[in-house]
């Protein structure tokens, strides 16, 4: 496979896959000597003399096996430190209990539904104010900001609708304005793919159960700041709302970075060659890739990114009936939520993943009834490709009439 620079994104980022496999998993900090961090599932620590202790006291607080994992995200993220939580929202959570009743956030309007989901039903219902805002238009989003803005939350690419949004020049917007935070979702793109710290951003998070693990077997979420102050403060939050990843989570999520460059390198590849068959099918109304030389950013994501990933949106000509066979039909791609394994899934958001957006912001977003998500997974290309041809052939029984 080529190498990003040569596709004309940003050259990909040096010694990643050597900061996967060893940063912050130096065998001497454990007597063993052992290679691979130990699992530590203790939740209490023995001190020396009360109040002395040999940097652990109880689980919650830190946990050895946490601390390998938080150490590797950080050198992968370019960053100076990193937190991890029970799942994304979990770090959605902890990022919004920086601020207090009266602030307001401005958030991009299309991102994944659980986000909207606890900004609308329960952040504005705590007294902080949200707005959505297209920030894919720099303009909107400087008009948006009031005095009382204390938080930017954007994610790019967009879930589901794949909108590419320019990290540096938000981050040139937000910090005309004193203390407001710019906080990128990176959870599509991954650590490999993607900087938003190099780029401006305040803070970068993660549903690490994506892409980050990459096996579906873990949710967590993860958070990368360089500010020494920012990070006390979501250190605190992360002791004191208690919503941290097991030990074992831990463990999961750091052994599946080791493979993160050769598996986003595969999802790439897989990806393209998936938006390729689909582009140029007639029973395909649009494909959505950044990737694509189609996608109206794509310019724009090769400036500020080493890759693309895995997500494909698309919408099937015909009508929800036409939609829901094609689902059915699948074989090797799995109906499921979810995304960044290495299986295929594939899943419809207005009815799974965004059901709980409310149906006008669905209808203005573009997420309607003919709209499909594929995560695209690491399985033999000519079997993706006859999978989408055989569920499309099914879903279109006379496939001449579109013709």
């Amino acid at each position: 496979m080529e190498r990003g620079a040569a596709r004309g994104f940003l050259a990909p980022f040096g010694h990643f896959a050597t900061q996967a496999i060893h940063a912050g998993q130096e065998p001497e900090q454990w007597r063993s000597g052992a290679v691979v961090p130990p699992l530590s599932l203790s939740t209490t620590f023995k001190q020396r003399a009360p109040g002395q202790h040999a940097g652990y006291e109880y689980s919650r607080s830190g946990n050895p096996t946490r601390n390998c994992l938080e150490k590797a995200v950080a050198a992968l993220d370019g960053a100076k430190y990193c937190l991890a939580y029970a799942s994304g929202l979990a770090a959605t959570l902890n990022i919004t209990h920086l601020l207090k009743a009266g602030d307001t956030i401005i958030c991009m309007d299309d991102v994944y539904g659980g986000t909207n989901r606890y900004f609308r039903q329960v952040a504005m219902k705590m007294g902080i104010n949200v707005v959505f805002v297209d920030c894919t238009k720099l303009k909107h989003l400087e008009a948006a900001i009031t005095p009382e803005t204390k938080l930017v939350w954007i994610e790019t690419p967009t879930n589901p609708t794949l909108k590419v949004i320019d990290i540096q020049g938000c981050a040139n917007v937000v910090h005309k304005h004193k203390d407001v935070l710019l906080v990128v979702d990176n959870t599509f793109m991954s650590a490999y793919f993607q900087r938003p710290l190099s780029l401006g951003a305040d803070i970068c998070m993660y549903s690490a159960t994506k892409y980050m693990n990459g096996h579906s077997d873990v949710v967590m979420g993860l958070v990368s700041v360089n500010c020494d102050d920012l990070y006390e403060r979501l250190k605190f939050l992360q002791n004191s709302l208690g919503a941290v990843p097991s030990p074992f989570d831990c463990y999961l999520c750091n052994r599946g970075l080791k493979t993160l460059k050769i598996r986003m390198n595969q999802h790439f590849h897989n990806a393209l060659a998936v938006a390729r068959f689909l582009e140029s099918d007639s029973r395909v109304e649009k494909v959505i890739f950044p990737g694509l030389p189609s996608h109206p950013q794509h310019e724009l994501i090769k400036r500020q990114c080493t890759g693309c990933p895995g997500m494909i949106t698309f919408y099937i000509k015909g009508n929800l009936e036409h939609a829901t066979a094609f689902l059915n039909n699948l074989k090797v791609f799995a109906l499921a939520e979810s995304l960044g394994g290495y299986e295929s899934l594939a899943e419809h958001p207005a009815i799974m993943t965004h059901a709980s957006v409310p149906k006008e912001d669905r209808e203005t977003l573009g997420i309607s009834d003919t709209l499909i998500r594929l995560s695209i997974g690491l399985e033999d290309e000519e079997d993706l490709l006859e999978d989408l041809d055989q569920a499309l052939k099914a879903a279109f029984p006379d496939h001449n009439a579109l013709k």
